[in-house]
């Protein structure tokens, strides 16, 4: 029983890699939104080498979690048959096709109409990324884990993250791209994963084994939520009070906001792995 801490590598992995995601559609856009000022975009797919190392950082912290890392590549051997082999398939063909796509954009060897579809091909294959990611947790032998609020929960870390770190980057090259839509993306999603702290909390008082029950699991779970939502407010506060007075937020500040935002989501993804229980000789609930 406990936070859920202890699978640290997985918590970095999923959450950095749904923030990933979730920049590189905003950074897309926003590239396709200034296809008639190239100097602009050169500047927006610059910025984007930071979106890659954290994927990289990301896919460094799931290996971390390997029992023999230098066995790594046997995680591909059942692709289309596991879901974590389709995991890491899948998030291994994003980061590769992304990271070339940005390497070659870069060195201005990217023809424009075969760079908007590369582009378009991307950003689908981040979303297969994070539909590969919840698929790893729906096992019917896990309570906790096998229902709709796994995948939600899983899909808002992209909305909640990732448009705050496209809005860094872009701000830090002096692009003002849609920022009010996006933090009010990013806003709707923090009142939709507070319905699912709200609604799994009710749940989990219904879910229990022969062995052990549900909310036991996570004995701080409502006082840990808090502290998430507040993480979460915080971070988005950093980006939308600007906004508010008309005033354009800083990169600095907008950092601090991501900051704020991803450890609210470590906490969040902590409650998760936290949860675990396999269903002992029956469940109840």
């Amino acid at each position: 029983m406990g936070s859920g801490w202890h699978e640290w590598p997985l918590v970095l992995f999923t959450v950095l890699g749904q923030c990933v995601v979730g920049a590189v559609i905003v950074m897309g856009l926003a590239w396709n939104a200034a296809s008639n000022n190239s100097e602009l975009q050169q500047k927006i797919v610059r910025s984007m080498f930071f979106i890659w190392v954290l994927m990289g950082v990301a896919f460094i912290a799931s290996v971390m979690h390997l029992g023999s890392p230098l066995r790594a590549f046997n995680s591909l051997n059942r692709v289309g048959h596991s879901a974590l082999s389709n995991e890491i398939a899948s998030g291994s063909v994003f980061f590769a096709v992304g990271g070339f796509w940005w390497l070659i954009t870069v060195l201005k060897k990217m023809p424009v109409a075969i760079g908007r579809v590369w582009l378009a091909a991307t950003i689908v294959l981040g979303l297969v990324f994070v539909w590969a990611m919840t698929r790893v947790y729906q096992i019917d032998t896990v309570p906790t884990w096998h229902n709709g609020y796994t995948t939600l929960s899983f899909f808002m870390t992209v909305l909640l993250g990732g448009p705050l770190l496209g809005a860094m980057l872009l701000q830090s090259i002096g692009f003002r791209f849609q920022s009010i839509k996006l933090a009010t993306l990013s806003v709707l999603a923090l009142f939709v994963a507070i319905a699912v702290i709200v609604l799994q909390g009710g749940e989990l008082a219904g879910i229990q084994s022969s062995v052990q029950q549900a909310r036991a699991l996570v004995p701080d779970y409502a006082s840990l939520q808090v502290w998430r939502i507040a993480l979460l407010a915080l971070g988005l506060g950093c980006w939308i009070c600007p906004l508010m007075r008309r005033t354009q937020p800083s990169t600095f500040g907008l950092f601090i906001g991501f900051v704020l935002v991803v450890i609210g989501e470590c906490i969040g993804r902590g409650i998760f792995y936290g949860l675990h229980m396999t269903v002992g000789m029956a469940v109840a609930g």
